[in-house]
């Protein structure tokens, strides 16, 4: 537990005592707790989290808890309550643990599946479940389909529960804002778990039928073989979030007066993109658009980027075509789709004087119109090297007055409704760059004053 704060502790040890009186009546003489049905799920159950430290499996597959939850659900299905709590706790005792501490980890995930699968077969039998399934007899016809009332019941209490408890270490060991530890988890876990669920309903039936347990286990194989095509997925989603992260981090190196600013360009535009109601795959490819718009940089000389002084007509030349480099660096990214747009068009202007084909109105693309506005909102609320950031309500104003000129008036109003309900919180040590290409015209008073007393250099590039 070295390590663990002391909140988080104090949770974890309130849920093993939970755990442990829920399991109290199977282990008290009498009980007539089925051993031989518990003691099988759980070895099951501990066999397939094995599987995850197996350099042969685990490496290729990703093998978590969730990925064999169905056994669990059919735990619950077949066990009484008390005995259901006891199936969870050699395997997540013995599972996989990707982070320290381990032994805090492992001893969490056994008391919260143990207190989950308890809740599950509570309810299930509370719902005269193991009455539709066709009660001890082996064998038995389940009726359906009232069989499935309560198994859909027990999915709902089994998402719920573990989504409380999860929010519940979220909050005490990971320090996440109460208001947010439990926000969408349930609506995200509810779907795949009566998925589980009802394949826990095809074990269980499976396992009191004629042909016993092992039939039971012919459900393991699809449910393995959806856990592999899942993990590929995710496998593949976290390959396009690192070579984002690499090219973020080449341009910061770069250009270290903008650090920071990409993230938050990529996080303004999806609150812009949450306002207009755009579907969640084109919002991902928009915050990827954010945070990538300023690639092109890597193509434009460093003495150019870091020049103290005014630009030349020919530097700000070269400036000026960092969105063309940036479009021919993610050029070959497929997965970047409708974002390469916005990196050659976010500097172009709705009156059609902006840059590099001086568009206009809907012939700028959409997502270029929702990251200029997200690019210049951060550029004025950030503190730079010679300024402090603006207060978000007078850079919310500025772009308002530029809007129909500079900016699309309707990303103007989505990001000021996304503002308003959700509010922004910026790192306020972040220094970032002077660029006066954002589309706003500098006030006089913000000026930073050249050491030779010419105007402000107009270029710094965003």
């Amino acid at each position: 537990m070295r390590g663990t704060p002391g909140a988080a502790r104090a949770y974890i040890l309130c849920a093993v005592v939970g755990a442990a009186f829920c399991a109290l009546p199977a282990l008290s003489p009498g009980a007539g707790t089925p051993w031989g049905t518990l003691g099988l799920l759980a070895a099951l159950y501990t066999a397939c989290e094995l599987v995850g430290r197996c350099r042969a499996f685990g490496g290729s597959v990703p093998v978590t808890a969730g990925s064999f939850f169905p056994l669990l659900l059919a735990a619950a299905f077949l066990l009484p309550p008390s005995a259901a709590v006891l199936v969870a706790v050699p395997g997540a005792l013995a599972g996989r643990v990707d982070r320290p501490p381990a032994a805090a980890r492992r001893v969490w995930r056994a008391a919260q599946l143990a207190l989950t699968v308890g809740a599950a077969s509570w309810t299930y039998t509370l719902l005269g479940g193991p009455t539709t399934l066709g009660g001890a007899s082996v064998g038995a016809v389940p009726d359906l389909p009232y069989a499935l009332l309560p198994v859909c019941a027990t999915a709902l209490v089994f998402s719920l529960v573990l989504a409380a408890l999860d929010g519940g270490i979220l909050a005490t060991a990971e320090r996440v804002a109460v208001e947010h530890a439990w926000r969408g988890l349930p609506a995200r876990s509810v779907g795949p778990h009566l998925v589980h669920a009802l394949a826990g309903l095809m074990m269980a039936v499976l396992w009191r039928s004629s042909y016993g347990p092992l039939s039971a286990l012919v459900v393991l194989l699809p449910m393995y073989i959806s856990c592999w095509v899942f993990a590929q997925y995710h496998r593949g989603h976290a390959a396009h979030r690192a070579t984002i992260r690499a090219l973020v981090q080449a341009v910061d190196i770069k250009d270290g007066y903008t650090r920071g600013h990409s993230e938050r360009v990529g996080r303004a535009s999806e609150l812009i993109a949450r306002e207009l109601g755009m579907e969640e795959s084109r919002m991902e490819a928009l915050r990827f658009a954010g945070i990538l718009h300023d690639v092109g940089k890597l193509g434009v000389p460093t003495r150019v980027l870091r020049k103290d002084g005014p630009l030349t007509p020919d530097e700000r030349r070269v400036i000026e075509l960092h969105p063309e480099y940036g479009h021919e660096i993610v050029r070959g990214i497929g997965f970047l789709d409708e974002a390469r747009a916005a990196i050659l068009h976010h500097h172009e202007r709705l009156d059609g004087s902006g840059y590099p084909y001086g568009l206009s109105g809907d012939r700028i693309p959409e997502f270029a119109r929702v990251v200029a506005v997200a690019d210049a909102f951060d550029a004025m609320t950030s503190t730079r090297s010679y300024r402090r950031g603006r207060p978000v309500p007078a850079a919310v104003e500025e772009l308002k007055r530029c809007a129909g000129s500079h900016f699309d008036p309707r990303m103007v109003r989505a990001l000021a409704n996304a503002l308003d309900r959700h509010g922004w919180s910026a790192s306020a040590g972040t220094v970032t760059s002077g660029e006066e290409a954002t589309g706003l015209p500098r006030p006089r008073a913000e000026a930073r004053p050249p050491a030779d007393g010419t105007p402000e250099r107009p270029g710094r590039a965003r």
